[in-house]
C-alpha cells in the first residue's frame, strides 16, 4: 500500500516550493507565539539545509517512510534539528500544502515561459526589421496567391504568440492565489495571518474559499489548455519553416546546429528540431485530455 500510495517519485520536483512554504508557515506561527525566536531560527536554518541537500543531490530518500515531498522534508528536518521540527506542522494540512506547492512551482515555470516568449517575440521583430526588403509568395491552399514581405509572414506568427503571452498573464494571475491557511478544508483554528503568508511567498492574492482552495485544480487545467494553444501556434510556425526549408521551396535554411543528418544519405539536412516541436505539441494536447479524465 505504501508503494501504491507514495507520490515522492514525481512530486519531489516541488521540493523548493514546499520548503519555502514551510519557512513562511513557521514565520506565521511565530507571529502567533506558537514558536519562539529560537525555534523559528532552528526551523528556518534546518529547512535551508534541506534545500541545499536537494540542490546538491545529497538528499537521501527513506523508502520506508517518505510518502511524499512534505513528509520527506519534515522527516529530514527532524533529523537535523530535533524536537522543534515537530511544531512546524501545527495547524497545517497536506491538503493546503500541495496546493501551495503546485501553485508556487507552476508560477515559476510560467514566469520562465513568459520570459522565453518575450525573447522569441523580440527576435522575431528584429529579424522582420532586417528582412524588410525581402519578398516571398503568400500561399492559400499551398498554392501561390499574392506576393508578401517575408517580414509580414514572420510577424503573422509573432502576432499569434503575442496573443499567447497576453493570455498567459491572465493565467498567471489566477494561479497566484495562495491557499495556505485553509487547513484540510475549513480553515485554520489559530487565526493565522493569511495575508502575511501570501505576501511573503509572492502570491498576488489570498484564495477566497477554503473548500474550493483544497479542491481547486482548475489552474492546472487552464495551464494545460493554454499550453496546448501555444504549442499549436509553435507547431504551425515549425511546419511553415519545414516546408520553406525544402529544396522545392528553398526560402530558408535551418542552421546546422538545429539540424540532423541521415544515417544513409549524407546529403540530407533534416529539420528535426522543428519536427520535434510538432511532435511535442501532440503530447501537450494529449495531457489536457488525460488530466480532465482523471480530474472528473
Amino acid at each position: 500500500m505504501f508503494q501504491f500510495n507514495e507520490s515522492l517519485s514525481f512530486d519531489k520536483v516541488l521540493y523548493k516550493a514546499d520548503l519555502h512554504g514551510s519557512i513562511t508557515w513557521a514565520k506565521a506561527l511565530r507571529k502567533l507565539d506558537i514558536l519562539n525566536d529560537q525555534e523559528l531560527e532552528q526551523i528556518v536554518s534546518g529547512l535551508q539545509q534541506v534545500e541545499k541537500e536537494w540542490e546538491e543531490g545529497k538528499f537521501v530518500i527513506d523508502t520506508k517512510s517518505d510518502e511524499d515531498i512534505h513528509t520527506a522534508n519534515e522527516r529530514r528536518l527532524g533529523e537535523l534539528i530535533g524536537a522543534a521540527a515537530g511544531k512546524l506542522h501545527t495547524g497545517r494540512s497536506r491538503n493546503e500544502q500541495v496546493g501551495v506547492d503546485m501553485r508556487l512551482w507552476a508560477g515559476e515555470q510560467l514566469a520562465d515561459i513568459a520570459g522565453a516568449l518575450k525573447g522569441l517575440l523580440a527576435v522575431s521583430a528584429e529579424r522582420a526589421k532586417d528582412a524588410l526588403p525581402i519578398l516571398m509568395p503568400g500561399y492559400t491552399h499551398l498554392q501561390r496567391a499574392q506576393p508578401v514581405r517575408f517580414s509580414h509572414w514572420l510577424l503573422s506568427h509573432a502576432t499569434f504568440l503575442k496573443g499567447d503571452l497576453q493570455r498567459l498573464e491572465g493565467v498567471q494571475e489566477r494561479v497566484s492565489a495562495c491557499p495556505l491557511g485553509v487547513g484540510a478544508l475549513a480553515g485554520n483554528p489559530f487565526g493565522i495571518d493569511r495575508e502575511f503568508m501570501a505576501k511573503d511567498l509572492g502570491f498576488h492574492s489570498v484564495h477566497p474559499n477554503s473548500l474550493c482552495a483544497v479542491a481547486d485544480r482548475d489552474f492546472v487545467v487552464e495551464i494545460l489548455q493554454w499550453a496546448s494553444l501555444l504549442m499549436a501556434h509553435l507547431s504551425r510556425l515549425a511546419e511553415d519553416l519545414i516546408l520553406f526549408s525544402t529544396a522545392e521551396f528553398g526560402f530558408v535554411q535551418v542552421a546546422d546546429a538545429y539540424s540532423t543528418g541521415s544515417s544513409l544519405m549524407p546529403q540530407k539536412k533534416n529539420p528535426d528540431s522543428l519536427e520535434l516541436i510538432r511532435g511535442k505539441a501532440g503530447r501537450v494536447m494529449g495531457q489536457v485530455r488525460c488530466f480532465l479524465r482523471q480530474w472528473t
